[in-house]
């Protein structure tokens, strides 16, 4: 599931952080009043900011500016498809058991590639490949290993011990046998959908998946080397109680993974159709909510999980827990990475594509995104191309998001301006959460306090200059 998707539950601890346990940590009224609505700063701007005057062409200019700089490229492949739907999913997918869809979509694929690297220096090294969907793993063996040797050829793939090749996995719809293909393609780091354990629950979100199905899947992929397994959890779903996370959760460290993501479940039902399936009387209330996220911080950071930010826990030597603690952590519509300073381009239905200062995106429908790549050009229907203005304030959100701290006078040095005259308007927001303690001040250093932390989102929106023109606009919670 990509993490766009979701509202993220942010979560606590860091390489020097402790856990939230005491009452100074935890402060459940301070948690209720700073819980508003706000963006997962995926990207600044967001997605709301882009505009359909972007074209084409000005994705093709920015690609080809961006071989001056000969950064590396990380290549997102957004596979639609699944054979049924979650209902609690937000993501841009196409239910069907017709696994003959596939084959066209490849096609308009490789028509998409052909026309993007025209553009591209493609000796610069792919470090970072990801599939996501939808379900990646609703295309056979055969499919996959067509879709790496057309990325192979039109941008040239790495084997290098260093890169972080990753797949969206379904357990209920692969095996051992997926995994050792997988392996053979390149693919180095998996991330398996499990969300919940119980059975009541996957009941109610139509996504029955024993824990065999999860346990054997992990097992091979540990035998088989995978770097850096994840699973998915989501906290918020019908019939959860602070007591059966905690189960799922027990069960979920005995399986060891290299990194967890713990999404907490947004019901939007009135822009995500499936989610009108879910009864919103079974829903945990907002104190339920806020048990099961202090529960959660607390049985992963035990077990010897560092926090990333938002919705992310990885083992110590996780490479995104080092990136971390070497200050390289990037943010980006995948979550974040452990890969700085890449180049991303997005290909397939709804992808987004950050090409240095421009984000580009294509149709989230289908038959739109095949229509113009059947016309013989990029599928590119909106996007940005940011001001300076954003490019200063882009670093600062995502410092924030990464680091849980901003650095002013390196923020001065780097964009050679006053950062606290230039951002004062921003500091002047931010003094009743210092006030609050959710952050603090040293100098010209600002830090997330461990109850910020969990409202960090709130603390990046004080930064954000476009918010003001998006008044009415539906975030998730932040909490």
């Amino acid at each position: 599931m990509p993490v766009h998707a979701l509202a993220a539950s942010s979560t606590l601890t860091s390489t020097t952080a402790k856990p939230v346990t005491g009452q100074a940590a935890w402060d459940e009224a301070l948690l209720r009043r700073y819980d508003t609505s706000g963006p997962r700063y995926t990207s600044y701007p967001t997605v709301l900011s882009f505009h359909d005057q972007f074209t084409p062409g000005d994705l093709i200019q920015a690609l080809e500016r961006s071989n001056e700089g000969q950064r590396p490229l990380s290549l997102y492949v957004h596979i639609p498809f699944c054979h049924k739907i979650c209902f609690y999913c937000a993501c841009n997918k196409i239910a069907t058991k017709n696994t003959a869809l596939a084959e066209p979509y490849l096609t308009r694929l490789d028509r998409e590639m052909v026309l993007t690297a025209r553009h591209l220096d493609t000796s610069r090294p792919v470090e970072q490949l990801h599939w996501g969907g939808g379900t990646p793993t609703f295309l056979s063996l055969n499919q996959m290993g067509d879709l790496i040797d057309r990325l192979d050829a039109r941008f040239g793939l790495s084997s290098a011990p260093g890169r972080d090749y990753a797949i969206e996995i379904d357990p209920r719809e692969a095996d051992v046998f997926t995994l050792r293909h997988l392996q053979s393609l390149g693919f180095n780091r998996i991330s398996l959908g499990v969300q919940d354990l119980s059975p009541l629950v996957q009941k109610a979100i139509n996504r029955i998946q024993p824990r065999v199905l999860t346990e054997t899947l992990m097992d091979e992929a540990h035998r088989l080397g995978f770097r850096s397994l994840n699973l998915d959890l989501i906290y918020g779903l019908p019939f959860q109680t602070e007591k059966s996370f905690a189960k799922t959760l027990r069960q979920v460290i005995e399986l060891n993974p290299a990194r967890l993501s713990v999404f907490n479940y947004a019901h939007l039902p009135e822009r995500f159709a499936p989610q009108r399936r879910i009864n919103v009387d079974d829903l945990p209330s907002g104190d339920e909510k806020l048990a099961i996220l202090r529960t959660t911080i607390e049985m992963l950071t035990a077990a010897g999980y560092v926090h990333i930010g938002m919705d992310h826990f990885a083992r110590p030597d996780d490479s995104l827990a080092v990136a971390q603690r070497e200050g390289s952590l990037q943010r980006n519509f995948q979550g974040y990475s452990s890969h700085a300073q890449c180049d991303l381009l997005g290909l397939g239905v709804s992808a987004i594509s950050r090409i240095n200062d421009v984000y580009a995106q294509n149709p989230s429908d289908l038959a739109r995104y095949e229509a113009a790549l059947d016309q013989g050009q990029l599928a590119t229907v909106r996007g940005l191309r940011l001001r300076q203005d954003d490019l200063i304030r882009r670093d600062v959100i995502e410092r924030l998001m990464c680091t849980m701290q901003i650095d002013l006078a390196a923020v001065s040095q780097r964009w050679h301006i006053d950062a606290p005259c230039y951002f004062a308007p921003a500091l002047e927001r931010l003094q009743d959460a210092e006030r609050d303690g959710l952050l603090t001040r040293s100098g010209d250093r600002l830090s997330a306090t461990p109850i910020g932390r969990l409202l960090i989102r709130h603390l990046a929106m004080a930064f954000d200059a476009h918010l003001p023109q998006q008044a009415g606009q539906r975030y998730s919670k932040i909490v």
